[in-house]
């Protein structure tokens, strides 16, 4: 009696189902790939690394199966297609809805699932879709649009991508183009108020000028010596001293010029070529950001992710699933192994009572 219920049973039921009810089911098939220009497909370890989580960044390819079997895809295909008739044509127990499902939209997204399978080859880098359907050109429909919206989610991410980098070489141009504008402002103010164009090249000059003074003394005070050696009593010596005191006084004017006080051109040129320095940087900054933007703007007009589909989307001339009589015989072995489990555990609960 139990073998009656436990395993033929079950065998007639399924094999009434599988060779008399159940509906077939056509099974279209479409093959692409996701490449980056750079070619970055993600190598066997990422993917590897990726399946056990240790990965954080998601492949391209994975971003699209998530995208065509996400409640995004589904609703574009709902606004496209009458999915409730093309998945509610089968049987009762293959169609949408079976008797235990309800009639929301959490239902029929997830009654939906059943009938669509993303692969991905780590090897190859190929992703396949399969999309089932009770007619070969609904199935075919389908696959064709949902691939078609992976492709648009494809142009949707390179588009953001472009405006992204070229919003934010914009944003760095301008905050450049400011600081160049703000340096060229300091330093033009600074001049106008110290009425110096380059207090560097003053300071420079007064240096020549004060080593000039110097020789001149120097002269005058080896003529002098002269003079005082060969006549003491000369009345040149009082106009030679006289010079000397003239030029040095000069030295010491040009010497407080140049160094001394705050007045001075010491802390000016100091504060001269800070404000040199941060426009010269401010200069840098801004010839980078233009290069920058120039790379964005032509990155923009290369696209950057592509979709391109390996094999198109099938239109099958027989249905491929159910596969009975592998459903039938599957059904089968199963009950004869909890048959037999169970006919192990009560013999050995048996004998375990008479002992």
């Amino acid at each position: 009696m139990a073998f009656l219920i436990i395993v033929v049973l079950p065998f007639a039921l399924s094999a009434i189902y599988f060779l008399l009810i159940a509906s077939p089911r056509y099974v279209s098939e479409a093959r692409f790939i996701v490449r980056a220009a750079d070619d970055s497909r993600p190598s066997s370890l990422g993917v590897a690394l990726e399946g056990v989580g240790l990965a954080t960044a998601t492949s391209d390819a994975f971003a699209v199966h998530e995208y065509i079997t996400s409640r995004d895809g589904f609703n574009e295909l709902t606004r496209r297609f009458n999915l409730r008739r093309m998945i509610g044509a089968g049987d009762v127990l293959s169609r949408y809805p079976r008797p235990w499902e309800g009639q929301s939209n959490e239902d029929f997204f997830s009654a939906f699932q059943r009938f669509i399978t993303v692969g991905y080859d780590s090897t190859t880098g190929i992703s396949t879709l399969r999309v089932e359907a009770f007619a070969a050109r609904d199935a075919q429909r389908l696959n064709d649009a949902m691939l078609a919206s992976g492709e648009a989610l494809v142009n949707r991410l390179n588009e953001r991508a472009s405006v992204a980098a070229i919003r934010d070489a914009e944003a760095a141009r301008t905050r450049a183009s400011d600081r160049l504008a703000q340096a060229q402002a300091g330093l033009t103010a600074f001049r106008n108020k110290q009425r110096y164009i380059d207090p560097a090249l003053t300071a420079r000059e007064g240096s020549q000028l004060i080593g000039g003074l110097l020789a001149t003394v120097a002269e005058l005070r080896a003529e002098r010596a002269q003079l005082a050696a060969q006549a003491p009593q000369s009345p040149q010596l009082a106009t030679i001293d006289s010079r000397i005191r003239a030029y040095e006084g000069q030295i010491t004017e040009e010497r407080s010029k140049i160094a001394g006080n705050s007045t001075s051109l010491a802390p000016q040129v100091s504060v001269y070529e800070d404000l040199v320095l941060e426009r010269e940087l401010a200069d840098k900054e801004l010839t980078a950001a233009n290069a920058a933007l120039t790379t964005a703007e032509q990155d923009a007009r290369r696209q950057k992710l592509y979709l391109d589909r390996i094999v198109n989307p099938s239109l099958p001339d027989a249905a491929t699933q159910p596969k009975r009589l592998l459903s039938i015989l599957t059904v089968l072995f199963s009950a004869l192994l909890i048959y037999g489990v169970g006919w192990f555990v009560w013999a050995g609960a048996r004998e375990h009572r008479q002992a």
